[in-house]
């Protein structure tokens, strides 16, 4: 078995997309921003996010059609510089929940909401130390 990608139900689908592509940097599969369906990868490493259309999906599972609340997901992200990636992030026009701080001894992390309040956590893992 492989996991071939994570995929995110949303409804504002343009607005999803360009946090993906142009706010965390992701490249988009097919360049389709208006849907209903993108995966996107990043520079390195084989796993992928999937926005698809929510409304898509509610024809197939129509549990999915009312609205979503809370947060629904942890999308999660390993990047080697932290710092240097968040405030590429902030001056692309993001906004930080938390950090960059450390979240063990081994890792710091940094957080932020898509679009849609799906959880974004972007992690640099540190050598042990000692």
């Amino acid at each position: 078995m492989e996991l071939a990608q994570v995929r995110l139900l949303v409804t504002d689908f343009a607005a999803c997309y360009r946090f993906y592509a142009d706010v965390l940097g992701l490249k988009p599969q097919s360049g389709a921003s208006e849907g209903p369906y993108e995966k996107f990868s990043p520079h390195t490493g084989s796993a992928g996010i999937a926005l698809q259309d929510r409304a898509m999906m509610a024809e197939v599972l129509p549990e999915l059609a009312g609205a979503a609340t809370g947060h629904r997901s942890l999308v999660v992200l390993r990047v080697d510089d932290l710092d240097a990636y968040c405030a590429g992030l902030v001056a692309r026009g993001a906004t930080l929940l938390h950090g960059p701080a450390p979240m063990t001894d081994r890792m710091r992390v940094a957080h932020l909401r898509d679009p849609e309040d799906n959880l974004v956590e972007l992690q640099e893992w540190l050598l042990l130390r000692g």
